[in-house]
């Protein structure tokens, strides 16, 4: 089993990528594809078919998953240069 940066639980920040600057808390690990859920983030779309549930059946919204090499956690980004300074009021 592969080790990671990241772990269930943590908050993370996207560094590149469409979904670049939003942060979330990793749901899942998917070793085998070395990517991750986050909560929140990569929002896709699923079609679900009639059921009892649905009787007439429905389009749900999930997460997608994000390479691991897209995530910093988000203790390391508010400590790094990457972290934009905050507008002067």
């Amino acid at each position: 089993m592969k080790k990671f940066h990241v772990k269930r639980g943590d908050a993370v920040v996207v560094i590149s990528g469409s979904q670049k600057g939003k942060s979330g808390k990793v749901l899942e690990i998917l070793p085998a594809k070395q990517r991750a859920r986050v909560e929140g983030l990569a929002m896709m779309k699923r079609h679900l078919k009639k059921s009892q549930e649905h009787p007439q059946g429905t389009i749900s919204e999930r997460e997608g998953s994000i390479h691991i090499s897209n995530l910093m956690l988000q203790a390391t980004f508010d400590a790094s240069k990457r972290k934009k300074p905050a507008p002067a009021v």
